[in-house]
């Protein structure tokens, strides 16, 4: 998986870099960035110019060449952006170490999103925020169908067009707060937070 994405780094900001449509609504949903920021997957950092300033951030990749690609763009950060090499599914971090999580176009790419999500709500602080912009799979038959279609050929190259993320967020302990649509309802806007069964004691 690492080999496929360093591979793709070469073409990720022709892929991902246009601001047109999706920039004001990353923009938007980052602006909820409180605390210490945890940023899972920033590729080259094509999002980081959408970044709210001021923040304290620690944004990771599984690739090294996306992050040696992303650190021109963490150094014209008008705050505290680290990148830290680190698989999504396993994060080092202790628990409870951030307020808020935050993804793009993120567990399309994760072979276990479940886990990875898992992983997230680790780390988080009770009551702390999830944020993601993320890709699905439309309830629309015709479109749900043609991202069926799509995924046979996009995971060769690690990317699955068809998941049920939002399932995905709840299968994981978050509570969902708001989905916004982004585009039809394949591209969504989700909030979440992280929710424990005992106020005085994490949920596992």
């Amino acid at each position: 998986m690492r080999a496929i994405w360093d591979w793709r780094a070469k073409f990720y900001d022709v892929c991902e870099g246009s601001r047109l449509r999706r920039g004001p609504c990353k923009a938007a949903l980052f602006r909820g960035m409180a605390g210490r920021v945890i940023f899972v997957a920033v590729g080259t950092g094509v999002d980081i110019m959408s970044f709210p300033p001021g923040r304290e951030i620690t944004a990771i990749d599984i690739s090294e060449e996306m992050l040696r690609r992303a650190e021109p763009r963490r150094r014209a950060y008008r705050g505290s952006l680290s990148l830290v090499r680190m698989d999504a599914q396993n994060l080092t971090f202790p628990d409870a170490s951030f307020d808020t999580a935050v993804t793009s176009c993120t567990m399309c790419s994760v072979p276990d999103p479940v886990r990875a999500l898992r992983e997230l709500h680790r780390v988080l602080r009770p009551g702390g925020r999830l944020l993601m912009f993320e890709h699905v799979r439309s309830r629309n038959p015709v479109l749900g169908l043609a991202l069926d279609l799509m995924t046979v050929w996009s995971r060769l190259f690690g990317t699955e067009m068809n998941r049920d993320t939002l399932r995905n967020v709840k299968a994981a302990g978050f509570h969902v707060t708001r989905v916004e649509s982004v585009y039809l309802d394949i591209i969504l806007a989700i909030r979440a937070v992280k929710v424990t069964a005992n106020p005085e004691r994490p949920a596992p």
